[in-house]
This record gives C-alpha cells, sequence and structure tokens, in this order.
C-alpha cells in the first residue's frame, strides 16, 4: 500500500504542446508567475520541458497533464498522463 501512495505524490503540470520533436517526444511549455523581487509587480515566466508521448496523440497547442517520471533519455523527465483539451485544427474548416 505505501508503494502506491509514494507514487502518486509525482509532481504534475499542466501545460500546451508547444512542439512535436521526434517520435513520441514533445515540448511542453507551463506558464507561471513570480513577484519582482523589488517591485513585488507579478512577472510572467515560462519554462520548457521535454516530455514522453507513447501513443503520438498530442498535437500542437493542446493543453495536457504532465506527471515527473524516470529519466527516460538525455532531456525528458516527465510523461503525458491525459490530454484536457485538444486545439482546433487549421484547414479542418469547411
Amino acid at each position: 500500500m505505501e508503494a502506491v501512495a509514494t507514487r502518486n505524490s509525482r509532481k504534475t503540470l499542466v501545460g500546451t504542446v508547444s512542439s512535436r520533436s521526434g517520435d513520441k517526444t514533445i515540448k511542453v511549455t507551463y506558464s507561471y508567475k513570480v513577484p519582482h523581487p523589488l517591485y513585488k509587480k507579478e512577472i510572467r515566466r515560462k519554462t520548457v520541458v521535454h516530455a514522453h508521448d507513447e501513443k503520438n496523440e498530442c498535437g500542437l497547442g493542446d493543453k495536457v497533464e504532465i506527471m515527473e517520471t524516470r529519466p527516460l533519455s538525455k532531456l525528458k523527465r516527465w510523461r503525458v498522463t491525459r490530454v484536457l483539451e485538444v486545439a482546433p485544427k487549421l484547414g479542418d474548416e469547411e
């Protein structure tokens, strides 16, 4: 029972797919706000992480949830748990 509880305590993030950089790999950008150290105004920051997409189901602009995992390659430390929102595809409108 303890092993299951520790597995669920991994970090999860919600971000958008900014690039499909190869087979089963995507780049996910997530944004957050931090206060300026002196002026206390909120500043927008973003981080780009590489994530493992096992089924190649994510498209550009999709909103996805990713979970921290063991190192899968040189840069991949995250994997896609689910696609929250599919981005509209250009050219599909008729």
